[in-house]
């Protein structure tokens, strides 16, 4: 009796093993061999919404949300079959965010007062809590991070990790030394401390220093204080948030060290793999 097992790999190729069976043996190596590779040819690609928004008042060049998640779409190309982008523009009212919530793996959202926009609809941020509780991957940029009114503190730091809000909240534009906290985390493989002008919040609402998977990535000195501006967190859920307050200038994109943390944290979020040594700088060529 000849039996055929059929392996399909990504791409859409596939192919057959086929056997003679005088005895059970044959079909069970040939059932071992398929449940080996076919968990890793045949997984799903990530889908991740790309979540911006369009000109809040800032100047031409800052704040540039939109094209901002264009550009890190691009960064995103070299993993296609891996990953699946979805850029969308989440101005109010956004009704069809929830849904959209809910089909996706990661979400990366460089909104205004984003700790705001997270909750300003109820079913939004029961999305956000449903899309976190199944261990998505959430990843927020620059004023995604905090809001103006502290309301919004405990929602935002509950599922990113880190947030802004209240009269304690600043921000300085000023060029700063940033230092690695912790340089051997893999959002951080292949960088080193650099200089750079950007807009820094700080005085922000962290996860406490003893939370376990919460890690402290990037410092600033501004006001006489090192100031976390950066971190990575293994929620206890088993997802992963990052969150970055950096990017308020879109040229900023143009420094490697800015593609290359982006585009680590993505990866890393995600659980995909990063290279021990970070990304090869031709995979961070693009610009913006």
């Amino acid at each position: 009796m000849a039996v055929v097992c059929r392996i399909c790999l990504a791409g859409g190729h596939s192919f057959a093993i086929a056997a003679l069976m005088k005895s059970p043996l044959p079909i069970l190596l040939i059932a071992v061999l398929c449940a080996l590779i076919l968990p890793a040819s045949a997984a799903e690609p990530k889908r991740v919404l790309l979540i911006g928004q369009g000109p809040d008042g800032h100047p031409v060049g800052t704040h540039e949300f939109m094209q901002g998640v264009q550009f890190i779409e691009k960064l995103l190309a070299p993993y296609k079959g891996q990953i699946e982008t979805t850029i969308v523009k989440a101005d109010e009212p956004w009704a069809e965010g929830p849904a959209l919530i809910d089909k996706a793996d990661g979400i990366v959202f460089m909104v205004t007062q984003g700790a705001q926009w997270m909750q300003n609809d109820p079913e939004r941020f029961a999305a956000l809590q449903r899309f976190c509780a199944r261990q998505g991957a959430l990843v927020g940029l620059h004023w995604s991070i905090g809001a103006k009114d502290e309301k919004f503190i405990a929602g935002q730091l509950a599922l990113l990790g880190g947030t802004r809000g209240g009269p304690q909240r600043k921000y300085k534009v000023i060029e700063r030394d940033v230092h690695l906290i912790d340089p051997k985390h893999p959002v951080l493989a292949g960088m080193k401390d650099f200089t750079i002008n950007d807009e820094w919040y700080y005085r922000l609402d962290l996860q406490p220093a003893s939370t376990p998977g919460f890690h402290p990535l990037f410092s600033v000195n501004l006001d006489d204080k090192d100031e976390t501006v950066c971190w990575a967190w293994d929620r206890p859920d088993g997802g992963r948030s990052f969150g970055f307050v950096g990017l308020h200038f879109h040229k900023n994109w143009e420094r490697i060290e800015y593609r290359r943390l982006v585009s680590q944290a993505i990866l890393w979020s995600l659980k995909l793999p990063i290279p021990e040594g970070g990304l090869k700088d031709e995979q961070l060529a693009v610009m913006p």
